[in-house]
C-alpha cells in the first residue's frame, strides 16, 4: 500500500458495479429475461461476472457469443435487456458492507465525489437513487456521457474538469484493471477494492496505489498520506 500520492488528494472518483454496489444479480436477471425472450440457452450468473465492468455493449455480445448466438441478434437483445435492465435495477442487489462508511469518511474529509461508471447514466442514476447513494455525489456519469468509455483516460479527465480538481489531487477507486489502467492515463492516483469483479482476474496482480478489502478503510490511506 502506497503511504503518499503525488499530491493532496481533492476529490474522489467512484466507480459504481463491484466497487459500490453487487450488482451481478439485477445483470443476471436481465440477462436471463432476454435469453428467455430470444429463446436462448441460459447462462450462470458466476459466468457473466466475467463480462462486467467494460460496458453494456460488451456484456451482451459476450453473453450472446457464450450461449453460442449469432452476432446479429444484438440488436433485438440490446433492446430486450434495456426492458428488462429498466425493470429490474436495484431489485436484486445489494450496497457493499463498509461501503456507506468509506462514503462519509470520504465525505467528511472534505472531498468532492463523483461516480463515474460504464454503466448506461441512466441506470447509474437510478440504482443510486434506489440504493440512498446519489445524495453523496456532486456529479454521476455513465458509459453514454463521453465520447470513450474506461479503460480511456478521457472520463476521467473529464469527471476531474466537472469537479473543478487536478488529476493529480483525484482519487479514483474502483475495481478492475479498467479503473486502473484509465487513472494511471489520466495521471490520477488509484485504490482497488478486492471484493469486485475485474474480468474474473485477481485485483491485487493489477498496477495501483494500493487494495482495499472493505471500502470503510479508505480513512486510514487518506491518513497514511496525508502524514507521509
Amino acid at each position: 500500500m502506497s503511504s503518499a500520492f503525488a499530491a493532496p488528494v481533492r476529490a474522489a472518483i467512484l466507480d459504481l458495479d463491484g466497487t459500490l454496489v453487487d450488482t451481478l444479480g439485477d445483470f443476471h436477471a436481465a440477462l436471463e429475461e432476454m435469453l428467455a425472450g430470444l429463446g436462448l440457452p441460459s447462462i450462470a450468473a458466476a459466468t457473466i461476472s466475467g463480462f462486467i465492468g467494460r460496458g453494456t455493449e460488451h456484456l451482451l455480445r459476450q453473453t450472446l457469443a457464450h450461449v453460442g448466438a449469432p452476432a446479429q441478434l444484438y440488436p433485438q437483445a440490446w433492446e430486450r435487456y434495456f426492458a428488462a435492465y429498466r425493470r429490474i435495477n436495484g431489485r436484486f442487489s445489494r450496497v457493499f458492507p463498509g461501503v456507506e462508511e468509506g462514503i462519509a469518511t470520504l465525505r467528511a474529509a472534505g472531498l468532492r465525489l463523483a461516480c463515474l461508471t460504464n454503466k448506461p447514466g441512466e441506470f447509474a442514476r437510478g440504482l443510486l437513487e434506489a440504493k440512498g447513494l446519489a445524495p453523496a455525489f456532486d456529479a454521476v456519469f455513465g458509459g453514454d456521457a463521453f465520447e470513450r468509455k474506461k479503460p480511456d483516460p478521457l472520463p476521467l479527465l473529464k469527471t476531474c474538469a466537472a469537479l473543478g480538481t487536478a488529476p493529480a489531487a483525484t482519487l479514483m477507486i474502483g475495481d478492475s484493471g479498467n479503473d486502473a489502467a484509465a487513472a494511471r492515463a489520466a495521471g490520477c492516483p488509484v485504490l482497488l477494492v478486492t471484493y469486485g469483479y475485474n474480468h474474473g482476474e485477481p485485483v491485487r496482480q493489477v498496477d495501483a496505489d494500493g487494495w482495499l478489502d472493505s471500502l470503510a478503510g479508505v480513512g486510514e490511506v487518506l491518513a497514511a498520506a496525508r502524514r507521509a
